[in-house]
């Protein structure tokens, strides 16, 4: 009996002492089982924080780029105003009308079709030109809903189309036929403008590559063609087209004296001009920066020193080129001057020094200057320099990336290759842009006509083409 008096107290003893375990481990194995529930909650909660500010990010990053495609969409008024002012006070109506069209007329085309040949799929896949479609096909979601970063994009492209297209205004202004000039307006944001785009911009959207950005000169992978926000794709492409029309449509009554001198046509109001420039230059903030199409990392800051300051310093050189050429600063090559800096500095701006930027826009002042008095020499009349501006100083301001990139220019041991490459493409828009739009307004000369009467361009435009005035007298 002794023994199974040992056994039960031992028993007992085991009981008691699992029993006592139990009460020592069951807060241990509760703790780490609320430890590892409270730690699976801050995991998922890190998740949802880190989902909702890539959300914030990227609603950020659409917010900058709408806000960049309107202040670009305020350019039109600029446009308006620069050509309006510089041209006479009998077409003032005439002007706005053609600036008004090109951003409504413009952004129907470019919808239609010019979207989608820009960024669509390719009809030869790496070369540029996608199929014609209507832009939903490529902005909308697979379930049909609205994509609204595709949509972001696709309304910073619009605006774009509808500043090369108004290019052309200047250039053929106070003699041609309203009717005409919407017809090359259709054909340039439906076609021309888009089809070099496809050339160097194509993979913006993810869908193709143009040939130009796959060119692949240099050493290892290469080097394309660059042009960050539209030097040569959108600039030079509306001055080319604009230097067809001016030759097809002949110069204005008097421009030219028989015996070779330039009678100068003045424009009406300075002012008004004037104010157009600072509406450009402000709309560049959105040109430019605003091609980032992100805030992240800040780059968009450097982009607009660097666009400003290049402007400035077209203003500048220009200033003291007329005062040199005339004993006077003359304000319309002036503010010409500095736009020719804008222009320039849109290709390079993402990648060049403020001091890479400034010799830029110097030169840019000094080749508008000489651009606009050698085209009055070959008797060509671009009332406003359009093609002097964006034309020629679009060029420079592409070929410059080749020499002032800060990671491929030349002046910064990387050799040639770059600014070949951007040769390539400089070249490529000349004799992609003027041949087609020569002989489309050739066919429009052949068939509704281009060029108004010689009554209506004495009376102006205004009157008899739209049945108002800029500035009607009371009678």
């Amino acid at each position: 009996m002794r023994y199974f008096g040992v056994y039960f107290s031992l028993i007992g003893l085991l009981l008691a002492s699992n029993v006592f375990a139990e009460t020592l481990v069951t807060p241990e194995k509760e703790s780490f089982e609320s430890l590892a529930k409270e730690m699976a909650e801050i995991k998922t909660s890190l998740a949802e924080t880190k989902l909702a500010l890539e959300t914030t990010k990227q609603e950020a990053n659409w917010v900058w780029t709408c806000i960049a495609a309107f202040l670009v969409f305020f350019m039109q008024a600029g446009f308006a105003y620069v050509e309006a002012g510089f041209t006479r006070a009998k077409n003032a109506v005439n002007i706005l009308m053609k600036n008004f069209s090109d951003l409504t007329v413009g952004a129907i085309a470019y919808w239609l079709i010019g979207f989608s040949i820009m960024f669509g799929p390719q009809i030869v896949s790496g070369f540029g030109i996608g199929l014609p479609s209507f832009a939903e096909s490529l902005i909308n979601a697979e379930d049909g809903s609205m994509d609204p970063s595709k949509y972001t994009f696709f309304i910073f492209q619009i605006v774009f189309a509808a500043t090369a297209a108004t290019i052309v205004s200047g250039a053929m202004a106070e003699r041609t036929k309203f009717s005409a000039y919407l017809i090359f307006s259709v054909v340039i944001t439906a076609f021309i403008y888009p089809v070099f785009g496809s050339f160097a911009w194509g993979s913006l959207l993810g869908i193709s590559t143009g040939f130009l950005e796959s060119l692949g000169l240099g050493g290892g992978e290469g080097v394309g063609f660059h042009d960050f926000a539209g030097s040569t794709v959108v600039h030079s492409i509306g001055a080319w087209a604009g230097l067809a029309g001016a030759i097809v449509v002949g110069p204005r009554m008097g421009k030219f004296q028989s015996d070779g001198r330039v009678y100068p046509i003045l424009g009406h109001n300075m002012s008004m001009a004037a104010l157009g420039v600072f509406i450009l230059w402000f709309g560049w903030f959105g040109f430019n920066p605003g091609s980032t199409t992100s805030i992240e990392g800040g780059s968009f800051a450097k982009i607009a020193v660097v666009t400003h300051m290049a402007a400035c310093a077209g203003a500048i050189s220009a200033m003291v080129l007329t005062w040199y050429l005339f004993k006077k600063p003359e304000i319309g090559l002036t503010l010409n001057g500095g736009l020719a800096g804008l222009v320039a500095i849109t290709a390079p701006c993402d990648n060049v020094s403020i001091f890479g930027a400034v010799l830029i826009g110097l030169v840019a002042g000094v080749l508008v200057i000489i651009s606009v008095l050698f085209l009055d020499k070959q008797r060509i009349d671009d009332p406003v320099g359009a093609v002097s501006v964006h034309g020629v100083c679009g060029a420079w301001g592409t070929m410059a990336y080749g020499l002032f990139s800060l990671d491929t220019g030349l002046f910064y041991g990387a050799g040639f290759a770059q600014f070949a490459a951007q040769a390539i493409g400089v070249v490529t828009a000349f004799f992609w842009a003027f041949p087609v739009s020569l002989l489309v307004f050739y066919l429009i000369k052949k068939t509704v006509g281009l060029r108004v009467s010689e009554e209506e361009e004495l009376l102006g435009l205004d009157i008899l083409e739209h049945g108002n005035e800029a500035y009607p007298v009371s009678k």
